[in-house]
């Protein structure tokens, strides 16, 4: 993007600040339902920084601009602000300031800080506002200066709503909508009001397509005891849905009638809402009704922890799908090793292929699969240094063109009828130095000794994660990203509440592993400047044993694909870590070669074979 225009777009909001009486503008990479990817409409933070990544919050004043964003996007975003004038700041390390300890400093004295409540969560606007109060300072939380400064702002998506059948959900409507009334009892809560889309969708069993490969529909739901209504556009609602939602006692009312409905209904029972993913707007909306007699139970919402967990008809589903899937990674691990013998052969006289039509290999094979809908997000094709970017997206103004030597990493996956899927696979290209196998070794001992753990129940991702960790910390590394995180069932590709990663963000952080939960195992390793490896497999958590000693749980793969052997060094490795890359690669020759064919099932049984 254009340098000069942000710096242009910049001194834009800067001026209409100042005609607003704001000191420091906050402006955050979600949307009105605390989505991690959004929509074209909401991305705001991307039209006043360049930066593009998924996770970020900006800070505009008069003097200066930040912007904080996770490990994942360092190198991305450093490069994405190079000559913007707004400063990087990397979340989590060392001696860098938490953007609360930045407003501590930067509000201080009667200033005033304005964000759009829509987009920042409850928990996050009530610190913010304890924040100004301490610092003597105000918020204005309805400040929403793009309104003002985009031109051109896409229109909000709109698509229309799929219902799922028992046959694919497993469970109706009617049964999860009396687990969640059940939960809302125990809580003494005669209403839910709900903003997350993946939560609505996973109720309602329906499915939508306003957010880029996940399968939502922009939505918030009132949800009572005896009463309940969503809040949806017009245009996303079939005459199926409609007849759906008539059936099953479900009001539809327009999307944007969300705030007049809470601001004018006197609701005669307690409402619960959950602070991390409903709003500041939202249940500053329901507090001004506190007032009116109204009670709400600040709580988390039931529906996470219910959906994380995937009902038998869902898992079995989900194994179909996953080989399916892991198939098509197979058979592209073969045509890019095939595709890269024949360019040392033909000394270069051979088409090349770079990241893009790498990337396109892989979707096509996906869309060959029954079921497919969409990816479950872009595709990362990433060569070489590019590959240290570990949310790196080549472009056709930014491609590298693969050659015989290095690495290519390709994280991707699909949405299908019958399940989400997610991998990443890194795929030597040729020759590799002493240093790049030494790291590719560690990564996958990494990954297989989280794929093999077993477990007490009751254990969380903190106590997992340094299965996967320890191997880095002995050798004095670690990665910057989480070891893994919950996936959904034909729903976005990063679910909660569990997780795996050794800091705690929140208390969701100590959810506990539950059997039917599937969850990734990606660690990696990033050399800025050179390459970047990293190794996923889907997991799903199922039962190992009870004895005198308790309950213990263990993990299954879902994700059947080769660990490249062309860069595994097993002198690097202990002789169990020897054992688990050769358990796993049984289970892949086990489990996809009845697919493959010819060529492609000897490679396949190269590519596993026992070291």
């Amino acid at each position: 993007m254009d340098k000069g225009l942000i710096r242009d777009r910049l001194e834009k909001l800067r001026e209409d600040m100042r005609q607003s009486s704001v000191d420091v503008c906050l402006i955050t990479s979600s949307d009105y339902h605390a989505s991690e990817y959004v929509g074209e409409f909401f991305k705001t933070s991307v039209f006043f920084s360049g930066c593009t990544s998924d996770n970020v919050t900006l800070l505009v004043s008069q003097e200066e601009a930040r912007l904080w964003t996770d490990g994942r996007y360092f190198i991305s975003a450093e490069a994405e602000l190079e000559g913007t004038g707004i400063v990087l700041m990397k979340s989590g390390e060392k001696d860098v300031q938490t953007v609360s300890a930045y407003l501590e400093e930067v509000l201080a004295g009667g200033k005033t800080l304005g964000f759009d409540g829509r987009c920042v969560t409850a928990s996050a606007g009530k610190k913010y506002q304890k924040i100004a109060c301490e610092c003597g300072s105000g918020v204005k939380s309805d400040y929403t200066p793009e309104e003002r400064i985009w031109d051109g702002r896409p229109a909000m998506a709109s698509h229309p709503v799929m219902v799922l059948p028992e046959e694919l959900t497993g469970e109706s409507y009617a049964s999860k909508a009396a687990r969640v009334r059940k939960e809302m009892k125990k809580s003494g809560a005669g209403y839910l009001v709900i903003s997350r889309l993946d939560d609505i969708m996973w109720l309602l069993n329906i499915r939508g397509a306003d957010i880029a490969c996940n399968p939502v529909a922009l939505s918030y739901l009132a949800f009572g005891l005896d009463e309940v209504v969503l809040f949806i556009q017009e245009s996303e609602c079939t005459l199926e849905f409609r007849k759906y939602a008539g059936e099953n006692g479900i009001e539809l009312r327009p999307y944007d009638e969300i705030f007049s409905y809470l601001g004018r209904k006197r609701f005669t029972e307690t409402v619960l809402v959950d602070e991390e993913s409903v709003s500041d707007a939202v249940l500053g909306t329901l507090e001004a009704q506190e007032t009116e007699g109204v009670e709400l139970i600040r709580k988390k919402s039931p529906i996470p922890a219910m959906k994380a967990v995937k009902n038998a008809v869902e898992l079995k589903h989900l194994r179909e799908v996953y080989v399916a899937d892991s198939v098509a990674v197979c058979r592209f691990i073969y045509k890019i090793k095939t595709a890269m013998d024949a360019m040392r052969r033909a000394a270069g006289e051979t088409q090349r292929l770079t990241e893009i039509t790498a990337a396109e290999e892989i979707d096509a094979l996906r869309r060959e699969i029954p079921g497919y809908l969409d990816l479950s997000f872009e595709t990362i094709s990433a060569y070489n240094a590019n590959a240290a970017m570990a949310h790196y997206q080549a472009t056709e103004e930014k491609c590298a063109a693969l050659e015989p030597e290095g690495f290519l990493l390709v994280d991707s996956g699909g949405q299908y009828l019958g399940g989400t899927t997610d991998v990443t696979r890194t795929i030597v290209l040729g020759e590799l130095t002493r240093e790049m196998i030494e790291d590719f070794t560690l990564v996958a001992v990494a990954n297989l000794r989280l794929l093999y753990a077993k477990f007490p129940y009751g254990c969380s991702g903190i106590n997992l994660d340094t299965y996967a960790r320890a191997p880095f910390w002995e050798k004095g590394k670690n990665f910057n990203h989480g070891t893994g995180h919950g996936i959904g069932y034909i729903l976005n590709v990063h679910e909660g509440p569990q997780n795996i990663r050794w800091r705690a963000g929140s208390n969701s952080d100590l959810t506990a592993f539950e059997p039917g939960m599937i969850t990734s195992d990606e660690p990696g390793i990033y050399i800025e400047g050179k390459y970047g490896i990293r190794t996923e497999t889907i997991t799903e958590c199922v039962e190992a044993e009870t004895n005198e000693y308790g309950r213990f749980l263990r993990f299954e793969p879902l994700t059947f694909a080769p660990i490249d052997l062309d860069a595994i060094d097993s002198a690097c490795m202990e002789p169990a870590d020897i054992e688990r890359l050769n358990r796993y690669h049984r289970q892949v020759w086990e489990v996809i070669s009845p697919y493959l064919e010819g060529e492609e099932k000897e490679w396949l049984k190269e590519a596993t074979r026992e070291i």
